[in-house]
């Protein structure tokens, strides 16, 4: 989440529709086509106060100044995942997220210790990349700590944060490469640095592809 505008970065370390022509194809022309579909047609699915998407995690909900009301993937297709790293606390992050007037909120924090914490439905579409078709198209996940801290990125987050992205890719069929799983640093027109050169991509990818071939525990 390291970011470059001292209203977003130093708060977390202390502080159209697009016409839809006859015959449009591709990305952007199918996902207005449903979104409209699904918001005309009175299709929304229900939603309970408090539901997680990913069993564990605890519900901490991000302000509504922080995310957008959408229906995905019936509305706009899923296709990445995008890592962030806070530059500050698990609580940092949870705090800034709750706080109207950030203007940002990912879908998930995990803490250095595995907890992990969901402040978004993977409904909606949270703002956390900077970028607006990429927060339409991800789910992203922040992880406490520091990008110039190897040290915080624990074994236990790094295995948690597996086990939730596994989750993620099988629900959306993302492929689990780093085409789709991709740093906060390269959303395009980004301007932070996080999870920076210390993140273990190598190892992080094979812990989701160990995840995602380990049936999930039974509650």
């Amino acid at each position: 989440m390291a970011q470059k505008r001292i209203g977003r970065r130093e708060l977390l370390t202390g502080g159209a529709l697009a016409a839809a022509a006859a015959g449009a194809a591709g990305y952007a022309g199918r996902d207005e086509l449903a979104r409209w579909w699904w918001r005309t047609t009175g299709r929304e699915r229900p939603r309970t106060d408090g539901e997680t998407d990913h069993a564990g995690a605890e519900w901490v909900a991000a302000s509504s100044a922080n995310w957008r009301w959408a229906d995905r993937p019936a509305d706009y297709t899923v296709d990445r995942v995008v890592v962030h790293v806070v530059q500050g606390s698990y609580h940092d992050a949870l705090r800034v997220f709750r706080d109207p007037l950030h203007r940002a909120a990912a879908h998930y924090v995990v803490r250095g210790d595995g907890h992990v914490a969901q402040t978004v439905r993977e409904l909606d579409v949270a703002f956390h990349s900077g970028n607006r078709r990429f927060n339409e198209r991800s789910v992203g996940i922040e992880h406490e700590g520091y990008v110039d801290r190897p040290g915080d990125f624990t074994d236990a987050m790094y295995a948690a944060s597996a086990r939730l992205t596994a989750g993620i890719c099988a629900r959306y069929a993302i492929p689990v490469d780093r085409t789709h799983l991709v740093a906060h640093s390269e959303v395009p027109g980004a301007d932070h640095t996080d999870p920076g050169p210390h993140w273990d991509w190598d190892r992080y990818l094979a812990l989701v592809r160990a995840a995602a071939r380990t049936p999930p525990a039974t509650p």
